[in-house]
């Protein structure tokens, strides 16, 4: 097989957001995603996780159309009003077809 170029879009964002944005990807042309909770320290400081949870890692693989798309919307939507990172990043991908 040969591998498609396509996007892996990375958001790392507060734990209230998950629900959200994972309806967010769906609506936007994302087929699917994967969710983690992750840790960390940025320029606020360390996260207060204990009364708000740990921040979600939330990936999807899609056409770069779609990327542009998600990142657009999320600039738009969330970066005023809450900690988020966003970024998409290019990967080569085997079964394209799963992700387009």
């Amino acid at each position: 097989m040969t591998p498609a170029t396509m996007k892996l879009v990375t958001i790392i964002a507060e734990h209230v957001l998950r629900e959200a944005i994972t309806a967010d990807l769906k609506r936007l042309g994302a087929r699917g995603y994967s969710v983690g909770e992750v840790e960390g320290e940025g320029t606020r400081g360390v996260h207060a996780q204990d009364w708000q949870g740990k921040n979600v890692r939330i990936e999807t693989v899609v056409a770069p159309e779609v990327a542009d798309r998600i990142l657009t919307h999320l600039a738009g939507t969330y970066f005023h009003d809450y900690s988020l990172v966003a970024y998409a990043t290019t990967v080569e991908v085997v079964r394209s077809q799963k992700f387009a």
